[in-house]
């Protein structure tokens, strides 16, 4: 049974420029790092004050295979994600649910770290708190302000957008149809409704600040943590498309008048996951947890549903469409796992030479066309299940593993069994000491022709989470 893919098979990385669409030209155009072989990448990460649903996987699944896939290609990546644990949604919930701030964003981290890993997320390189990053976030305001691109007003700090000649030019909307279309409240405060909070007045839970005691916007804490672990201009900062605007419209506009630089080489961005042809959001109050999808179906049939689709384009969540990706998984894994059996992983093959390499390679460069991508690894398993090579298979677990796909063979402890036979024997309301014996009785039952036991041993296991496969060989077993 094969463990890992080894370290020293011989894959010589692509030779085909990648290329990716750039929301800021709104063109696909050939990747090329600022410095070298280096890539620094920055992805806007959770507000940790609830559950991660379906439309963050979406989101971290997408870069994460990003980031694997530059890493596969030897490209030196340096993938930073941010833990955003100060903010208005998180003051609410404490004071809903009569805990601290704090206490709630260690709650709500501790849970989305869970649901990363989970999924086979890989853990970002860096990991940033916005409350550990108040010093950059306070130097950068005070930068601002003394460039004449803010300025403060009764404890708080605003951005000047009108001091930005490019306001708008990710969002593609130009500043006078922002503020004609804005639904921004005038203030006395304000210079401009479009002004954007960098610092907020806050005497109960705020910070000392220049400013008085305060936190900060919400925008500001990205440009600052950005800036801190990568530098001022970074290759690509990716995250869903509802960020565009104000979110990445704002940072941009912080950061470039404040560093006197460009902000970003690359912009990305992928598609909502929506239900009824509805954005799932959580202030819509229809979106699924991760953790409630994870009950149904595994990390790998939900990775599949999102990879079948084009990363820009929004994904209709349907179980007719879960359920018919986790029977493509079903796929890859038995061939996986059967070839296994029979072949002979070789360290030195050339896998560079097989069709399906280029192809995978091919695909993923033209702006990670996943679809393709998922058609090699089917190709690859059609091959090994009719004549089990060697080349095709390890071919077939390392592309695997670059769409981040974890088809290992769960080994399963004495305790977890043990506790499986129990629940199954309580129930059957029978005693069985090991599933031998379970398995046995089905036979009898299925031998005697007693339908009426022989289905409730079958509901017993599935509830149980016990997969059979029956061969003219016998029954064997495995744990979901």
């Amino acid at each position: 049974m094969w463990a890992s893919m080894p370290p020293n098979t011989n894959l010589k990385k692509s030779e085909t420029k990648m290329k990716l669409y750039n929301s800021y030209t709104q063109n696909t155009e050939e990747f090329v790092p600022i410095e070298g072989n280096k890539v620094k990448m920055y992805v806007c990460g959770p507000t940790v004050y609830d559950n991660a649903h379906l439309g963050h996987a979406r989101c971290y699944i997408t870069w994460d295979v990003l980031y694997r896939y530059l890493k596969f290609k030897d490209y030196d990546v340096t993938y930073c994600r941010n833990v955003t644990d100060v903010d208005d949604k998180i003051l609410k919930k404490a004071e809903n649910e009569g805990k601290t701030p704090d206490e709630i964003a260690k709650k709500y981290y501790d849970a989305f770290t869970k649901s990363m890993n989970a999924l086979n997320n890989l853990k970002p390189d860096i990991e940033p708190f916005a409350t550990k990053t108040l010093g950059e976030m306070i130097a950068m305001n005070k930068q601002l302000i003394e460039k004449g691109f803010a300025y403060e007003s009764n404890g708080d700090v605003y951005f000047r957008v009108k001091s930005f000649d490019k306001y708008g030019a990710l969002s593609k909307q130009p500043l006078d149809s922002l503020e004609a279309g804005a639904r921004v409240e005038e203030s006395e405060i304000k210079e401009n409704p479009m002004d954007f909070a960098l610092w907020k007045k806050d005497e109960k839970f705020g910070y000392q600040s220049p400013w008085g005691t305060g936190r900060p916007g919400w925008h500001i804490e990205c440009s600052a943590m950005s800036r801190k672990y990568l530098g001022k201009t970074i290759d690509i900062h990716a995250g869903g498309a509802d960020l565009i605007f104000p979110h990445h419209e704002n940072e941009i506009a912080q950061s470039e008048c404040a560093n006197n630089c460009q902000f970003v080489k690359y912009w990305l961005h992928n598609g909502f996951v929506t239900i009824n042809k509805e954005k799932m959001s959580k202030s819509l109050g229809n979106f699924l947890t991760i953790d409630d999808m994870l009950k149904i179906y595994d990390a790998n049939t939900i990775r599949f549903f999102i990879l079948t689709n084009h990363y820009r384009m929004p994904v209709e969540f349907l179980d007719e469409a879960l359920t018919s990706a986790q029977a493509g998984v079903k796929r890859l894994y038995n061939a996986i796992n059967s070839a296994s059996k029979t072949s002979k992983i070789d360290e030195n093959l050339d896998l560079t030479s097989l069709d399906g390499y280029k192809t995978f390679t091919e695909a993923m460069d033209d702006d990670l066309n996943t679809s393709v991508a998922l058609a090699v690894l089917f190709d690859l398993a059609n091959k090994v299940n009719k004549a089990p090579n060697p080349a095709d298979l390890v071919l077939l677990i390392k592309l695997s593993s670059v769409l981040g796909f974890n088809f290992k063979k769960v080994e399963v402890s004495e305790e977890e069994i043990k506790e499986k036979i129990d629940l199954i024997s309580k129930k059957l309301d029978m005693k069985f000491k090991n599933m031998e014996e379970i398995l046995n009785l089905r036979k009898t039952a299925r031998e005697e022709k007693n339908w009426d036991l022989a289905d409730k041993i079958r509901l017993a296991l599935d509830e149980a989470g016990i997969i059979l496969k029956d061969s003219k060989d016998g029954t064997a077993w495995e744990i979901k």
